[in-house]
């Protein structure tokens, strides 16, 4: 695998959470750096090292409601 794919949005409570596609990864952190940092973490424990992917990649998403 050559790379994994985030979604990434801000929380209700505070900070950040990011989900991978297509594969069972979900993670948070305070702020950018320590959600990348989280991520990079978890993408190390789920996969062995010949399936490592060389490369993140985060998607933001942004949530907006209004009223008519």
């Amino acid at each position: 695998m050559k790379e994994i794919v985030f979604f990434v949005e801000e929380s209700q409570e505070s900070g950040y959470v990011a989900k991978a596609a297509n594969h069972s990864i979900y993670t948070q952190g305070n702020n950018i750096d320590e959600l990348k940092l989280m991520i990079s973490d978890a993408v190390r424990c789920h996969f062995d090292e010949a399936e490592m992917p060389k490369f993140i990649h985060l998607h933001f998403t942004h949530e907006e409601t209004y009223t008519l």
